[in-house]
């Protein structure tokens, strides 16, 4: 008979508070956790792609709060938010009868720096150069504040209407992640070759122009917040501090989901990280899960999601372009529903996935194939470190 420290009672009341500390921590885990356990996940396909085929106008996105705009405004599809915001409820509606349980906001581009590019006159033009000093004015710039907060917001809202609609009507949850994307500046290069060390725009700026739309996001009712498309891990890292920053401000706390774009080396292009690197960046976020989209089309990432599947020790998240473009193909990408619905039905038979979808190119009718494809399909299964640490403390008490 194996020998027990001090007596059975003790014994017995330990192995009572470590299966009520399990409880509790089952209780508070996220509802696509449980949804991680036993199917695969679906999120929805492209915003920019689905708006095109609603054959769109420049008249149409302009509205009356736009009219008299100096620049092009015509690929800013999160202004069809505020002037066209029927359209964008029927995309969210459709992505969600098609059978999305996460729907993203259409805000992938709605912060003041990313904005700033339709609303601002470029200093290029007249021989100067975009630096921190003109950034500084695009943060400060109550218009474009104003501007980013109002998109971030009303598309939070809409897609909360619509999660919530569907989910009723089906009797299945839904739910509200909430798009950070990236920018049209880089803090990890500089965009003159002859001055490497130069940057346009600073890590507080970055941050500060993250933290306004996380706090509408915010406002408007997300589930999730969901870093995507991270291409420059700096800025990346700049979106999760300001996360952090919010969620701590509000008093609040919401999971967050983080994805990267990979080159044909499976680095994070700008920032140069190769997949495992790019983990380590973010691993203390203790993110929902991670997760590679875009890029380069499903039939190049596999390895790369298999390295990350490898080394995660959390859900993976895979939702890439369809194909390359082609201005010829009807979504301007090559690769049509059965298509996608193939390379990710490979990636769920591999083992590696737990949250499928499509980006650029993937229309309601990408995602239809997709979740069919994958229904019955079983997830990847994974251990995080917090069921890794509790199988631990259960064995040194089994065995005391």
């Amino acid at each position: 008979m194996r020998p027990v420290l001090g007596n059975g009672r003790i014994r017995a009341e330990s192995k009572g508070v470590c299966d009520h500390q399990n409880d509790m921590k089952k209780a508070h885990r996220h509802p696509l956790e449980k949804i991680f356990e036993n199917r695969i996940a679906i999120i929805d396909g492209a915003m920019g792609t689905t708006i095109r085929t609603y054959g769109m106008k420049e008249a149409d996105i302009r509205g009356d709060r736009f009219k008299d705009a100096t620049k092009s405004l015509l690929n800013n599809g999160d202004l069809f938010t505020l002037t066209k915001p029927e359209i964008i409820g029927d995309i969210h509606r459709r992505f969600l009868e098609a059978g999305a349980d996460i729907i993203e906001t259409n805000t992938f581009g709605a912060t003041s720096i990313a904005q700033s590019e339709f609303f601002v006159a470029d200093p290029r033009e007249h021989g100067a150069r975009k630096d921190p000093e003109f950034y500084q004015k695009v943060i400060d710039d109550s218009f474009l504040n104003g501007l980013a907060s109002d998109i971030n917001e009303q598309s939070a809202r809409q897609c909360r209407e619509w999660a919530d609609r569907v989910g009723t009507a089906t009797s299945r949850q839904r739910f509200v992640a909430g798009s950070i994307g990236p920018l049209t500046v880089s803090l990890s290069n500089s965009p003159d070759a002859d001055d490497p060390g130069f940057r346009v725009v600073t890590f507080d700026q970055v941050k500060a122009a993250y933290a306004q739309q996380v706090r509408a996001l915010i406002a408007g009712g997300v589930d999730i917040l969901l870093v995507e498309t991270i291409f420059d891990a700096l800025n990346a890292k700049a979106a999760l501090v300001a996360i952090r920053e919010v969620l701590d401000e509000l008093g609040k706390e919401l999971p967050v989901m983080i994805s990267a774009a990979v080159g044909r080396g499976g680095e994070t292009m700008i920032s140069a990280q190769t997949t495992e690197a790019f983990w380590n960046a973010v691993r203390h976020v203790k993110p929902l899960s991670v997760g590679l989209n875009c890029s380069l089309g499903p039939d190049l990432m596999y390895p790369f999601l298999e390295e990350l599947s490898e080394k995660a020790d959390v859900a993976i998240s895979c939702y890439p372009n369809a194909g390359l473009p082609n201005p010829l193909a009807a979504t301007g990408f090559d690769l049509g529903p059965q298509d996608m619905a193939r390379y990710l039905s490979d990636f769920a038979e591999g083992g590696l996935i737990n949250i499928a979808g499509g980006c650029c190119g993937n229309t309601p009718e990408h995602i239809a194939a997709i979740a069919k494809a994958l229904e019955g399909q079983p997830p990847r299964k994974f251990e995080t470190p917090t069921e890794r640490s509790s199988a631990r403390q259960s064995e040194i008490v089994s065995r005391a």
